[in-house]
Formats: structure tokens, C-alpha cells, sequence
């Protein structure tokens, strides 16, 4: 779980200096913990291990001025768990669901039970995000997503995977993109 420790802050450390996080932007987190352990997705989660991630991801948001938002696995319909001021402020919808273990993941349901006013919402639109353990976060990040190459890409046995969005691009062969 050391290791576990160092990995995640050298990950934190990279989001905190590559410039692509502003205070008030959503961050979206993807995340099997069976897979972080060297099993397969949503067989073995680990409580133990959603708290090395969750506490590292508080001081990242503490840091930086980001909103938190994990996501659910896919037997709650990649549902996610946020404030309920991020619900507010993305006009988004409550469920009526709590994600546990097995239904949720270990990840999803440490953050419901640790955030102060936690929801479940279907849906967001996140400005950035990180997948550990290949989770498929990229139906909850705005458009167009752009992916973003960590050099810290590993957690434990889990790939991490990252995303930025930018505007979309429109018009055509006349358009202008900066001034």
C-alpha cells in the first residue's frame, strides 16, 4: 500500500504542474480497484485502496479548486457520485441510489460515504478526467475529448488513463480559431 501511496502522489503531483487543471473545472474519476490489485474489473474491490486514491484526490482538489466527480461502474450505468452543489451547478438530476461494493464499486461508494453532501446524478460533463483501471470515463467528458498522455501511467497493476476537452472546432475552410 506504500507503493500505492508514492504512485498516486507522483500521479497528483503531475495533474498539479501540467497546467490543464482551473479552479471550478470538473474532474471526473474512473477507477477499478480490482484492477489496481492485478484483478479483474469488478471482481475484488478494495476499500483500502479507494482511501489512498480518495484522500490524495482531496488534496489535489484542495490544491487546485477542481470538483470532484467518481464514477459509478456500469451495474449502476456509469452513474456518478458528486456535491450536491456540482449537481446544482451542472443542472443535473438526483437518482435515488447508493453505490456499494458490488453495485457501484469500492471507488464510487467510499467517495458517497466520504464527500460532505454527496449525490448520485446520471450524467455530467466533465472538463477533465482519469480512468484508472480503464473504467471508460469518456461518456461523461465534455466534447471534444482529447486525450492527455501521463508519465505517470501506472497505478499498482492498473493503466491510468487521462482526458482533457476543448471547444469544438466549427466551420469550415473561412473559420478562424484565434484572433
Amino acid at each position: 500500500m506504500e507503493e500505492l501511496q508514492v504512485q498516486m502522489e507522483n500521479i497528483i503531483t503531475e495533474w498539479q504542474t501540467n497546467g490543464y487543471l482551473k479552479p471550478g473545472m470538473c474532474f471526473l474519476i474512473g477507477c477499478s480497484t480490482s484492477e489496481v490489485i492485478g484483478e479483474k474489473i469488478g471482481t475484488t474491490g478494495s476499500e483500502e485502496v479507494a482511501e489512498i486514491i480518495f484522500a490524495a484526490l482531496k488534496k489535489l482538489q484542495a490544491t487546485t479548486g477542481i470538483e470532484l466527480a467518481f464514477q459509478c461502474c456500469e451495474h449502476l450505468n456509469r452513474a456518478i457520485v458528486v456535491e450536491r452543489k456540482v449537481m446544482e451547478q451542472q443542472l443535473a438530476q438526483e437518482v435515488s441510489v447508493v453505490p456499494v461494493k458490488r453495485a457501484g464499486g469500492s471507488m464510487a461508494g467510499h467517495a458517497y460515504r466520504h464527500l460532505s453532501d454527496p449525490v448520485v446524478i446520471e450524467n455530467i460533463k466533465a472538463d477533465v478526467g482519469m480512468d484508472i483501471g480503464e473504467t471508460m470515463i469518456g461518456m461523461h467528458i465534455k466534447h471534444v475529448a482529447v486525450p492527455l498522455r501521463l508519465d505517470n501511467c501506472q497505478l499498482g497493476q492498473a493503466r491510468v488513463n487521462a482526458a482533457y476537452s476543448r471547444p469544438k472546432l466549427i466551420g469550415g475552410s473561412r473559420a478562424a480559431y484565434s484572433l
